[in-house]
């Protein structure tokens, strides 16, 4: 018996194999797909792999690339822009999607007021609203991530309850801290997408997103021992030790915090060594 489309892209578990299979789809049915839609799902699948946030991956991320797939280009018409949701888990109810998938995509906003809301869905419109603010749009280039967390919170989600919204706050604070080529890695991120020529380019700058950020996470966690260390670490800094103490950024600090623990230690050998020494004498 063939599967249906359902089936087979919610058996289809590897990442960019998923984003190959609706690059696939896209050239046979008519739905929306483009870099976009790949970037908000990659931040829904950083927030569930980063934050301990207890879903079915597969699940959500499939729901995130096709929750839009009845969106529009076309900004000025606000009609479509409000239904486009509904629309989309109407279609995907045609295709052999379950009904409560249905409603996890339909949730991306809240202009059909589905209820009660799903915390899969909740996911779906962080990831929606927060992605989209970090993209350039013919009309304005990207937010900064702080930038557009503010309005996440205080514009968007004012007077609205999302059960991960702190989850969420602290998972991007906490990715602004890890680097790729000098550059946070959100950042560094949504500049690779921006300057993404088409959908394919775009899946090609996703795998080497994740390859680079498995790399520095890796890097990340192998450095919070020693920062742990550091911020127990005490003593009374002399004037070289004050120089060492200074330097910048979290890996040279670490590396500095070091070079004042070994002047310590050789100070306190020498220390030792003398006093040895004088007793020695002294017999």
């Amino acid at each position: 018996m063939e599967r249906t489309f359902a089936e087979y892209i919610l058996s289809e578990e590897d990442w960019i194999g998923k984003l190959e299979t609706m690059f696939y789809l896209k050239g046979k049915a008519p739905i929306f797909f483009d870099k976009t839609v790949i970037f908000k799902t990659e931040i829904a699948k950083l927030f569930i792999e980063n934050a301990g946030i207890n879903v079915d991956k597969n699940l959500v991320l499939t729901a995130s690339l096709l929750c839009g797939c009845k969106k529009t280009n076309d900004f000025s018409d606000l009609a479509k822009i409000k239904a486009y949701a509904k629309d989309g888990a109407d279609y995907l109810s045609s295709l052999g999607f379950s009904d409560d998938f249905c409603k996890i995509c339909e949730q991306v906003n809240r202009y059909s007021q589905s209820t009660p809301r799903t915390k899969e869905g909740d996911i779906l419109e962080l990831a929606d609203q927060f992605g989209g603010m970090l993209l350039d749009r013919p009309e304005r280039i990207g937010f900064k991530p702080d930038e557009a967390l503010t309005l996440l919170e205080y514009r968007n989600l004012k007077d609205k309850d999302n059960i991960y919204l702190e989850k969420f706050k602290d998972f991007v604070n906490a990715l602004q801290e890890m680097q790729i080529a000098l550059e946070p890695a959100l950042q560094k991120y949504a500049k690779m997408i921006n300057m993404a020529e088409n959908t394919k380019q775009a899946i090609v700058r996703t795998a080497e997103f994740d390859e680079k950020f498995i790399q520095v996470k890796e890097e990340h966690e192998n450095l919070e021992p020693e920062i742990e260390e550091e911020k127990n670490f005490e003593f009374n800094p002399t004037e070289i030790e004050a120089i060492v103490y200074r330097n910048s950024g979290r890996e040279n600090f670490v590396a500095g915090l070091r070079k004042v623990k070994e002047v310590k230690e050789k100070s306190e050998k020498l220390v030792q060594f003398n006093t040895e020494s004088k007793e020695e004498y002294e017999k």
